[in-house]
């Protein structure tokens, strides 16, 4: 392949290294003393892929596609049963592949998976076919059966495509980013851990729900936080806690969370135009009520309102939308009529119902027990039955603040 060919395939950095025009000679690794084990596909005594090689950091690297069908096959990563002194990855939290690799297997056409990061500790070859003026080589890297190919970064989404290959094994054909760094020893590989890992921020929560397409809760929630008052206008769509100068009132994922609650956790389900249709009716009597249990005046501020009441807050509005879909399932031809019950709650911090409740030392709590507790309040003002949960969280009170079952 020519290099005008390879400047056609690829946009690159410009780097400083000194390139050579080919290259087929074995690269060793600096260091060689982790265990090796036969990795390779079953019959074959190498695995070759097509892959660009670069220098970061005065270390070759090469940046490659691996096939979802070999991922399970070709990459490892260190057992648990070692201490994490001599681990070079966290453990695997097997509680999060089913997660992943039900995406992957619900959404087969539109499935994004960044790339894994690993060291390849073995004699690996780079055949270059060509070299752009700016040194990046394309050409094919060779890697020997008895190579260990370790996960430095990735191992959970390694451990998902397993499981779900199982379910869709179409998938099998297409193709994972790969980046290998040639194995320099166990504390090379825990650097490289620690370094991906030192800047890693998760977006707010707001954030996911407004650019999530795929989570239906999460679409109608956009279209609350847009159309009904008196979130519109009043919602903040970015971040996930707002701040005491804040304008806005209402978190974007606060109102999600609570529409799950509402639809009894069904982001997963197309939902139909009833189930849309319920819930902007919902808030929009929410709405309501919220403009009587406190609201934006003349001589207060949002910022005011948050401070002096918990009704704007994700743990009030979570047990209203637990509520609300306990009564559309409880009385479905009059759940807004008993949801105007809560019209006289006093949300108040200085209410002494909220302490031990949604106020734990001094301070708006969003725990699982804090969200029952708070529900309690209002399924018993809502004329709902405490289930038998619930009523073990309520035991945890004093006798005299309990909701009766």
């Amino acid at each position: 392949m020519s290099s005008e060919r390879a400047r056609t395939l690829l946009v690159v950095a410009d780097t400083s290294f000194t390139s050579h025009p080919s290259e087929t000679r074995p690269i060793q690794p600096e260091v060689k003393s982790r265990a090796r084990s036969a990795r390779g596909p079953a019959g074959t005594n190498e695995l070759r892929l097509g892959a660009v090689r670069a220098v970061q950091a005065g270390r070759a690297y090469f940046v490659t596609a691996c096939p979802l069908g070999l991922v399970p096959k070709v990459l490892t990563f260190d057992s648990a049963d070692l201490p994490p002194h001599l681990r070079a990855q966290r453990v695997l939290n097997k509680g999060r592949i089913p997660q992943i690799a039900r995406y992957l297997s619900s959404n087969p056409k539109s499935y994004v998976l960044s790339a894994i990061t690993a060291s390849v500790d073995g004699d690996v070859q780079f055949e270059a076919h060509a070299t752009l003026d700016n040194g990046i080589r394309i050409g094919e890297l060779v890697v020997p059966a008895d190579a260990r190919i370790l996960v430095n970064d990735g191992q959970h989404r390694r451990a998902a495509i397993g499981e779900a290959l199982k379910a869709t094994p179409e998938l099998a054909h297409e193709a994972l980013p790969l980046v290998l760094f040639l194995d320099a020893g166990l504390a090379r590989s825990q650097q490289i851990f620690a370094d991906l890992n030192r800047h890693g921020i998760r977006p707010p929560r707001s954030l996911n729900v407004l650019y999530d397409h795929r989570d239906w809760i999460a679409k109608v929630a956009r279209r609350v936080a847009a159309e009904v008052r008196p979130f519109a206008g009043l919602t903040e769509v970015e971040k996930s806690s707002l701040s005491n100068r804040s304008s806005s009132m209402f978190t974007l994922s606060a109102i999600h969370q609570a529409t799950d609650a509402l639809l009894r956790n069904r982001r997963d389900q197309q939902l139909s135009e009833q189930d849309e249709a319920l819930v902007l009716e919902f808030w929009t009597i929410v709405g309501e009520l919220i403009q009587k249990w406190g609201f934006i005046a003349e001589d207060r501020t949002a910022a005011d309102v948050r401070r002096e009441y918990i009704h704007a807050h994700a743990v009030a509005l979570h047990a209203v939308g637990t509520v609300g879909g306990e009564l559309a399932v409880a009385v479905p031809k009059t759940w807004q009529k008993r949801l105007r019950r809560l019209a006289d709650i006093d949300w108040s911090r200085s209410n002494p119902v909220w302490n031990g409740r949604a106020i734990r030392n001094g301070r708006i709590s969003k725990s699982g027990p804090s969200l029952i507790l708070t529900t309690n309040i209002l399924r018993q003002r809502t004329g709902l039955a405490l289930s038998p949960g619930a009523l073990a969280v309520e035991a945890t009170l004093p006798e005299d603040r309990r909701v009766a079952a």
